[in-house]
């Protein structure tokens, strides 16, 4: 299909017109700092750190700046590594428009399509998502700088909350920038990184591996034998992407002895949980997080059939992998279910959260309190995994590990996937952005309003603009007649 790009620029017309009729004029309330550069600057032009930087204008936070390492339209995953055909969540959920219809997928898809196109569509096609996320940041006008990467956060002061020095590489250049915030909008290797298991990433060479978040050349993989080791959705589809394009076979293992029929976090898909999740006693949030994610997420049913539908798919139930060594260009596995040989293997087996991997974050990774820093479970109900996570205070904002200790953490705001045993549903993919931003950003604008109290007092205390000059009413001042008696009381008391 193809786009009607007049339909679509109408309607961003349409949304501009929308923010003119609410009063929304970009106005910045937040006073100009002395050596700083930027208010906020958001780290990530994805779906989320678009939203967030459209929620902070809207805000009257207008002094910010959006970066992202990637080309202009290569932001995020949908075009780059992620395979699925269709997006995961159902198409009527609300996104990153933040209350303004003009703004929803539904208004671009029937702007660019027809709206007998959007009730015959099921779920999203990934790409179409990637192309209404680039006309949104068209829309909405979001400036982002692209090819600019951040490579080092440092505190101006570290005994106090007074702003950042950005280290920034683009095009080979380096550059220092300074800010008083900072939004971490990295998605969700953002925390950490790709979680590889020692069993391949100990014993095999790299080109005889990759993991389903690196870019794979599948016409390379024509004719050969793969091996995946995982069986959520990711490792679905990137064997079923390797199938497509002509893999001899490939043979999908799981450790547990079924699929996962029951994806159970998505029990946190009402808004009452996605607005208050954060405010659940430690106990609580720690318990279901260890249950939802017991098991991997499972699979989507097309997610699967897509797999499936070629016979040289194999999958293996209860096959988890004891060992892996290089037998001369080839891979030799050892599951629980025998000894296989492939091509190559490829690690479906999602991220961990390290923020030691994060370079942005390496002066003082050691300093940020993790789950493990703040909560002991029970015995029985421990997790390496979900302790390694950042524990976020409510407005997803890094903590020290010790209270009272790097009071600058405060001022970064970590909207990635780490964020996931704080808030609740993964933060940043699509479902936590109606209700993640809005408390992200205001969070942001309380921080900023307190710490420049003093400015403020000083604005209010002393408006002293008037409404009236006085010639609006001048001429209709009473004046007694000059000749008039001066008034007296005339009655007898009774």
């Amino acid at each position: 299909m193809t786009i009607d790009s007049a339909a679509v620029d109408a309607l961003a017309a349409d949304v501009a017109r929308a923010l003119d009729r609410l009063g929304e004029d970009g106005g910045n309330w937040v006073p100009p700092s002395p050596g700083i550069d930027h208010d906020v600057a958001v780290v990530g032009a994805g779906q989320s750190g678009l939203a967030v930087a459209f929620a902070l204008r809207r805000a009257g936070i207008a002094n910010f700046t959006v970066i992202d390492a990637a080309e202009e339209g290569r932001e995020g995953v949908w075009e780059t590594t992620a395979r699925m055909q269709t997006l995961r969540s159902v198409k009527t959920l609300p996104g990153p428009e933040l209350g303004l219809p003009g703004l929803t997928f539904r208004s671009w898809y029937e702007a660019a399509f027809g709206s007998d196109a959007y009730a015959a569509v099921g779920r999203i096609p990934r790409t179409v998502w990637a192309d209404y996320v680039r006309w949104y940041r068209r829309a909405t006008g979001i400036a982002v700088r692209n090819r600019t990467r951040l490579t080092r956060i440092e505190p101006l002061d570290a005994t106090a909350p007074r702003g950042f020095r950005l280290r920034l590489e683009r095009d080979g250049e380096s550059r220092t920038e300074t800010a008083r915030k900072l939004v971490l909008a990295t998605g969700m290797d953002g925390s950490g990184g790709r979680f590889v298991p020692p069993v391949i990433a100990d014993s095999l060479p790299r080109s005889l591996y990759a993991h389903t978040d690196d870019p794979i050349d599948f016409a390379a993989l024509g004719g050969k034998v793969i091996g995946v080791l995982g069986a959520a959705s990711s490792a679905f589809d990137t064997a079923a992407t390797a199938l497509e394009q002509g893999a001899a076979a490939v043979h999908l293992f799981c450790r547990n002895a079924d699929l996962t029929r029951v994806t159970t976090v998505k029990g946190l898909s009402y808004a009452g949980a996605l607005d208050h999740f954060h405010e659940l006693p430690d106990a609580d949030r720690w318990s279901l997080m260890r249950r939802f994610f017991a098991n991997a997420p499972g699979p989507m049913p097309d997610t699967v059939r897509r797999a499936t539908r070629f016979p040289n798919f194999h999958l293996h139930l209860a096959a988890g992998w004891t060992a892996a060594r290089d037998a001369g260009g080839a891979v030799e596995v050892e599951a629980a279910d025998g000894r296989h040989r492939f091509d190559f293997v490829i690690a479906g087996t999602g991220y961990r959260a390290d923020l030691a991997r994060r370079p942005e974050l390496a002066g003082f990774a050691d300093a940020i309190a993790l789950w493990r820093d703040r909560y002991a479970p029970p015995p029985g109900e421990e997790d390496a995994g979900l302790a390694a996570n950042p524990y976020l205070g409510p407005g997803f904002e890094f903590v020290g590990k010790l209270p009272g200790t790097a009071p600058f953490l405060k001022d970064i705001h970590n909207f990635t996937y780490g964020g996931v045993v704080s808030h609740g549903r993964a933060v940043g993919e699509i479902a936590s952005l109606k209700h993640g931003v809005p408390r992200l950003v205001s969070a942001i604008g309380r921080d900023l309003w307190l710490a420049d109290r003093a400015a403020h007092l000083k604005r209010l205390s002393s408006f002293d603009t008037p409404d009236l000059t006085g010639e609006e009413y001048v001429h209709a001042l009473w004046r007694p007649p000059v000749d008039s008696p001066p008034f007296r009381n005339t009655e007898t008391p009774t």
